[in-house]
């Protein structure tokens, strides 16, 4: 069962973890777009993963550490796997994005600009790649389940070097000397057992997602040891853990700060390029949706 301060602090983690992207219109408000208008590709984001904006997030499967961190994806082409009906919930998911840009833009993006103000670009890199790393065994296990094991050998050798010679992963040591794979998680899994994606879907405060990715989404939280034995969200009777199960609202600051954290240090490092993406595209709504689509798709073939 999940600890009651975790609860009681669900809320706010999700509420800052807000998405960013400019306003959408209604299923029956889209506006036509002429030929010249037509915005230009979505670059993927460079960054780690994380839930910071919808913009960030449609990159974020696709963005993987030394691989495609360039790659292109046109914002209006269909996903292979999508299908006609691959957005039926359209207007819920656009009344849903609309919400996550506005709280990205009164609450998470100004805090993020503070932030970076203060922290030295050096040091937001760094935070980013201690919460890559320690991400280490959902990527580990998901390419054990693919049976992808030279995949899961690089990532076991990334991690025991950014550990022990990066300084706890705050050096990002292994892509230097090009010990880089793409990343997996377990809706990439699902896809790869032939589990089809099911409708698109946009929920409050959080990163896109198919049904399947939400459900892999959900699968990778268990996964993580961090999660069972360090500040356990978790709580299995008998199973020990850093911090004891009885001290939840300990658990829940832990939680809560390490999220936090995370979100606001890589919404900053994304600050030019997801306002870049905002005023170039018309419907940003549609260019998230078919970018985090396509992404997904190159993901699982890969």
């Amino acid at each position: 069962m999940f600890p009651m301060g975790i609860l009681l602090a669900l809320p706010l983690v999700l509420l800052l973890a807000g998405c960013a992207g400019s306003p959408t219109l209604g299923a029956d408000e889209q506006v036509a777009r002429p030929a010249h208008a037509t915005p230009p590709p979505i670059q993927l984001a460079a960054a780690g993963d994380g839930s910071i904006t919808d913009v960030r997030n449609a990159a974020a499967p696709g963005s993987r550490r030394g691989q495609h961190a360039d790659e292109l994806f046109d914002p209006f082409a269909k996903a292979d796997e999508g299908g006609d009906e691959y957005d039926p919930w359209e207007r819920f998911n656009t009344f849903v994005f609309e919400l996550n840009r506005q709280v990205d833009k009164y609450a998470l993006k100004p805090v993020a600009q503070g932030y970076d103000f203060i922290v030295p670009d050096f040091i937001q890199v760094g935070i980013s790649n201690m919460f890559y790393n320690l991400r280490f065994p959902q990527r580990f296990l998901n390419n054990l389940f693919q049976g992808k094991v030279k995949g899961a050998g690089i990532e076991a050798g990334r991690f025991l070097l950014n550990t022990t010679v990066g300084y706890a992963g705050f050096m990002d040591l292994a892509k230097e000397i090009d010990w880089v794979t793409p990343d997996e998680d377990f809706g990439q899994t699902l896809g790869f057992y032939g589990v089809k994606p099911g409708p698109y879907l946009v929920l409050p405060f959080l990163q896109p997602f198919t049904v399947r990715d939400l459900a892999g989404y959900v699968t990778d939280v268990f996964l993580n040891p961090v999660n069972w034995l360090v500040a356990p969200i978790i709580l299995v009777d008998g199973v020990p853990s850093l911090i004891a199960h009885k001290n939840t609202w300990t658990i829940t600051i832990v939680q809560f700060s390490a999220r936090v954290g995370e979100i606001v240090n890589e919404r900053s490092r994304n600050l030019e390029k997801f306002q870049g993406v905002e005023e170039a595209t018309l419907d940003l709504y549609t260019a998230v949706r078919n970018a985090y689509l396509q992404s997904r798709t190159r993901a699982i073939r890969e």
